[in-house]
This record gives C-alpha cells, sequence and structure tokens, in this order.
C-alpha cells in the first residue's frame, strides 16, 4: 500500500502521535519483516529528519546491517561493542548525549554526536536493534524512549 506521511510540525511528543498511527497504517496486512522494518526507517528520518535511522538484525553472534536511512553505515556489530552492540548485550534502551564520550563507541560516520538505540525484544531474546543517530548533541530523551519502543514493539519479527 502506498503512502503518503502527514509530517506534524508540534513538539516531539505530538509529532510521534501523530506517526503512530501512520506507521500502523504502513504495516497493517504486511507480513514481510524487511518491508515493514523500511517502512518505520524511512517514516521517522522522514518526520524527525534524523541523521541516520535504522535496523541491525541478530545474527548469530554479531549484528547485520538491515533496512534503513541515510549514509553507509557499519555492516556488522559485535555483540558488546559500540552502542548498538551494548544495547544488545544489557537488552535495554541505551541513550548517548555524547557518542564521544561512549566507551568503545563505533565511528561509522564521524557526523554522528548522539544516539538512542532500541532492542528489539522476541521471547526474552534481542533480535535486532533500532539505532537512531542525531548530528546534534543531547538529541535523545525519555520521550524518544518511550515512543520508538512503542513503534519498535508494533514490528512483529
Amino acid at each position: 500500500m502506498a503512502e503518503d506521511l502527514k509530517i506534524n510540525t508540534g513538539n516531539k511528543e505530538e509529532q510521534y502521535k501523530s506517526l503512530i498511527p501512520q506507521i500502523k497504517a504502513l504495516l497493517t496486512g504486511e507480513p514481510d519483516k524487511i518491508a515493514n522494518l523500511a517502512n518505520v526507517a524511512a517514516a521517522l528520518k522522514e518526520q524527525f529528519n534524523f541523521f541516520w535511522v535504522g535496523f541491525y538484525l541478530v545474527k548469530g553472534d554479531q549484528l547485520v546491517l538491515g533496512p534503513f536511512q541515510g549514509p553507509v553505515a557499519c555492516t556488522r556489530i559485535s555483540f558488546n561493542k559500540g552502542v548498538c552492540g551494548a544495547s544488545w548485550a544489557q537488552k535495554q534502551t541505551l541513550i548517548v548525549p555524547n557518542v564521544e564520550e561512549f566507551p568503545g563507541h563505533i565511528a561509522c560516520s564521524s557526523i554522528s554526536k548522539s544516539e538512542i538505540v532500541i532492542p528489539m525484544m522476541k521471547n526474552d531474546e534481542v533480535v535486532a536493534v533500532l539505532d537512531v543517530d542525531s548530528d546534534q548533541l543531547n538529541t535523545f530523551d525519555e520521550i524518544d524512549e518511550k515512543f520508538l519502543t512503542e513503534i519498535v514493539n508494533l514490528v512483529v519479527l
């Protein structure tokens, strides 16, 4: 189903609240997980103009690059390496106000300044992570965590 997003210019919470029903509509009736991840990445990028937004899928002992929007990215990330690998290992969301201060940060792009990573769970195991980068410091907070978690929970992997 082809959809056009209605971009909301309100505050961050209003933008998420406007976007979530649109994402639900994009996902409805589409069983393919890659297609759904691609549309979620595109919707987030379009609404918020994040520097980079995408998914890494757990494959064995690595995270492997999945659908994303933004410049080219690291293809594989090891368990407990960088922000994505740490989120996977800890099974929790990580908000990093300044990536240069994160021990072991993997610099896929020197333009990235802050980051949030949300683990996607299935049967109590991480199966993927949503990684969102900003070219500004201190971009992400508990509002992003709340709504991005809600969004990743909409995607069935």
